[in-house]
């Protein structure tokens, strides 16, 4: 697309974007009486208007049945809470590219890596390293070094930091993929981030998984910052397991209950797992008898009762973005990303740290700003631009497809020229 700096084009664009509805079905925070450009759906999304309603729904429910509630069937609803978890399914199959069966949302992100490390970290004598990228979300990095230690093992010993590159900053597959081939007698599982919290860069997950598919070693992936952002096919690329959060780009609220991801073609490996009552076979759940009998698919990895209110919130949000779809999402966001990109490329003392190739970003920017980088950020806010700031000198701008606007991306430009 041939863009043009102004902001005609941009209400052009704005009037032609076949999803431009969705934005009036959330909540946009308001700043000096207008409201706020709100670029930081990679940190927290915005609350969709539904999400109200739908808490409330099972407030009543609650007030008026009880204990009743996980067992009775109320009227406008479509499941009992012990069956609640199930209506979400469909739609995370939807967003991720799985079966209903290899999904299940649950617990929060580091809760659920803990989980899964338990299942698919076995080390031996000879294969107990795992392999993962240096500057990993902090959270992932402490939960590789715990399991490492409960081993026996020493981290500096058995995980691999695969580095960026010291000229772009950024870590190419055929990094990863050497380093798989490389180290592929000594590893015991591969875990890493889907798409970068730093510099934005999404990784190629389907060539990554299909090198360590070559080489018999588990893979699994951090989504977080992925999912409802970039096409996810992960039972398609045979990716073996993945965990996410849905505050950010699924819009679940602050906190928001995660969801694993386990392939099918380990449904009946019998696999190791920290077990609780809620992964037991749910026919026999209350027979309350001793020996763990693990629910059908990514059922088995629950463990304990889930939270009912935060599952509100959660089919709610994902109910959005399931009917929006992902494809439609995808293609506006490119869109936007590269308005944005465009908008900046005249400013010189801003250096774009997220890759240019479309294919290797989803809505987020990461900014450089070497000099009055912390000034600009401050100047931004004070401006209703709302957006995140990383130490030392980064600005993550991430333009989302269900809210932003590109009229919105524009006056990001205008509000820069003033200050540069």
């Amino acid at each position: 697309m041939t863009y043009e700096n102004s902001l005609t084009f941009a209400q052009k664009l704005d009037q032609s974007d076949p999803l431009r509805s969705f934005r009036d079905r959330f909540h946009i925070p308001r700043h000096n009486d207008r409201e706020a450009i709100y670029l930081c759906g990679n940190s927290l999304g915005l609350q969709p208007k539904t999400a109200r309603a739908a808490v409330e729904q099972e407030l009543a429910i609650w007030q008026n049945l009880g204990v009743e509630g996980w067992f009775e069937v109320p009227e406008g609803t479509d499941q009992p809470w012990l069956r609640y978890h199930d209506t979400c399914k469909k739609a995370l199959g939807e967003i991720v590219g799985a079966t209903p069966a290899e999904v299940c949302p649950m617990n929060a992100l580091t809760v659920n890596l803990h989980l899964l490390l338990a299942s698919f970290y076995r080390p031996t004598a000879n294969k107990n390293k795992i392999l993962t990228i240096k500057g990993d979300f902090p959270s992932d990095q402490y939960a590789l070094e715990t399991h490492v230690k409960q081993h026996g093992l020493q981290p500096s010993e058995v995980i691999i930091e695969i580095a960026p590159h010291p000229d772009d900053q950024l870590i190419h597959t055929t990094d990863i993929q050497n380093a798989i081939a490389e180290h592929a007698d000594s590893l015991a599982v591969i875990w890493m981030s889907g798409l970068n919290y730093y510099t934005g860069q999404v990784y190629n997950m389907a060539a990554i998984a299909e090198t360590a598919k070559r080489h018999c070693i588990p893979v699994g992936f951090d989504l977080a910052h992925a999912i409802g952002n970039v096409p996810l096919r992960l039972h398609d690329w045979g990716v073996d397991f993945a965990t996410w959060c849905s505050y950010k780009y699924l819009n679940g609220g602050p906190g928001a209950v995660s969801g694993v991801f386990v392939h099918e073609k380990h449904h009946e490996q019998n696999l190791p797992r920290l077990a609780g009552w809620w992964g037991y076979r749910e026919d026999r759940r209350f027979e309350m008898t001793p020996g763990f009998l693990p629910a059908p698919g990514a059922d088995g990895w629950q463990i304990s009762t889930p939270n009912i209110l935060a599952l509100s919130l959660h089919r709610a949000a994902i109910t959005i973005t399931a009917e929006a779809g992902i494809v439609a999402l995808r293609q506006k966001s490119e869109q936007l990303t590269g308005y944005l990109e465009y908008i900046l490329s005249p400013f010189t003392d801003i250096q774009i740290l997220t890759p240019d190739d479309p294919n290797q970003r989803g809505c987020q920017l990461s900014l450089l700003v070497r000099k009055k980088g912390r000034e600009l950020f401050t100047y931004l806010t004070e401006q209703g631009i709302i957006g995140d700031w990383r130490e030392p000198d980064c600005i993550r701008l991430a333009p989302t497809p269900l809210y932003n606007t590109f009229e919105e991306v524009w006056r990001v430009g205008e509000a820069l020229k003033a200050f540069l």
